[in-house]
């Protein structure tokens, strides 16, 4: 059944809303029109104030090079929890309404202009950030450094958080049949992991090390594990992450960080775990780990993770942590020539991504610990922003028939 238009985008509306993103031309596309949905478009918006709030959001017809989806999972990120807690990330800056999320899956409803890469009914994931293509970073492939990336989430530009959602075609990816929408929502923190394992180069029968046993790090533990990195250590405060990530990766070494000790501690004592002492010698510095993947964004674990990695070694730093970090050992990373490196999301990770989870080489869904409906979305926000509460990841589904 076709919608009915109803009215242009009132000038009230958030910006993504009125612009959207650029065609491939770089110039934006004429305005969204409104459309009359069938059902409610519940959603779950950040303000300036650091509040939350669960709106009704209306809901656009596609344009040129658009689908309309039925958003139908949607995986709470941390970022979110930073958004609302603290108000930005780094100059990523909350300073209106906008809707939250940007790990999500679901069904094409409708298609715009010139679409011909999907249909009415495929189910897709969602690559949440949509790049300018003409700035040299774009063409030169590394489309994650774009400066004018429109990224669902990110203020000003509305997220998936909401049962009806327009996104470009170009930047959804079909899903095999044997993938369901919560594993195709989490195709985006497996991406984050791809772009920093591919980063950092793990090696067949070499140590790593996972700072940190949350999502991203029990993700990076699999995928590791997957390369055939080896022995791997996974660390943590909190103990119970860690017995979950034993039974998520049995062949895993755990370590609970230890308050007692400072950063250079730790590192000592997880290196033990690798047969090389206090001092080290030639073969018990050859077995300590080559990479280490900094998970959290913590300054401790990054620094602890400096003092881990072998000389000539890489620290992989993939958490999101503070803005300015004083206490890095400069000295030390110098000395010993250990390549600490940094990276932004993600490109062109999407369909491998889609290959290990389709093809069997990873199995995410024991990852997922909480799920709510839309309509609780909020609650869901809170229980992944406690830890107290045990989550691993939450998701927020729709599993209600919203076809248009």
């Amino acid at each position: 059944m076709a919608p009915s238009i109803v009215a242009d985008i009132p000038a009230s509306a958030p910006i993504e809303s009125k612009l959207g993103p650029k065609a491939s031309n770089g110039i934006s596309n004429p305005l969204h029109k409104i459309i009359k949905a069938p059902l409610p478009n519940p959603s779950l918006q950040v303000t300036a104030e650091h509040t939350l709030k669960q709106v009704e959001a209306p809901v656009y017809a596609p344009r040129s090079g658009e689908v309309l989806l039925h958003i139908k999972a949607t995986g709470v990120c941390g970022s979110d929890i930073h958004f609302w807690k603290a108000g930005r990330i780094g100059s990523l800056v909350v300073e209106g309404d906008c809707i939250l999320g940007h790990e999500a899956a679901g069904i094409v409803l409708q298609t715009g202009e010139g679409v011909t890469n999907l249909k009415v009914g495929d189910r897709v994931a969602l690559e949440p950030g949509v790049p300018c293509e003409k700035c040299f970073l774009c063409q030169d492939g590394r489309y994650n450094l774009c400066e004018d990336v429109q990224f669902a989430g990110v203020y000003p530009y509305d997220g998936t958080i909401q049962r009806y959602k327009v996104h470009p075609a170009k930047w959804c990816h079909k899903l095999p049949d044997n993938v369901t929408y919560s594993e195709g929502a989490l195709l985006e923190p497996l991406s984050v992991v791809m772009h920093g394992i591919n980063s950092a180069g793990l090696s067949l029968g070499r140590g790593a090390v996972i700072c940190g046993a949350g999502p991203i790090g029990l993700i990076a533990l699999a995928a590791a594990r997957a390369s055939g990195a080896h022995p791997l250590v996974i660390t943590d405060l909190e103990p119970r992450r860690l017995e979950f990530a034993k039974k998520f990766v049995p062949s895993a070494i755990t370590y609970q960080v230890r308050k007692d000790l400072n950063a250079e501690g730790n590192a000592k004592e997880i290196r033990k775990l690798f047969g090389v002492g206090v001092q080290g010698d030639v073969v018990g510095e050859y077995a300590a780990p080559e990479t280490v993947l900094e998970c959290t964004g913590v300054e401790s674990s990054v620094i602890t993770s400096c003092f881990l990695a072998r000389r000539g070694g890489t620290v992989m730093v993939i958490g999101v942590g503070r803005e300015i970090m004083n206490n890095l050992p400069f000295m030390h990373l110098s000395l010993a020539e250990i390549d600490l490196r940094f990276i932004n999301r993600y490109r062109d990770t999407w369909p491998a991504g889609l290959q290990c989870l389709g093809g069997g080489i990873l199995d995410l869904k024991p990852l997922v610990s909480h799920t709510y409906p839309l309509e609780k979305s909020l609650e869901a926000l809170h229980t992944c922003s406690d830890l107290t509460n045990g989550s691993i990841k939450v998701q927020i589904l729709d599993d209600i028939d919203a076809t248009i």
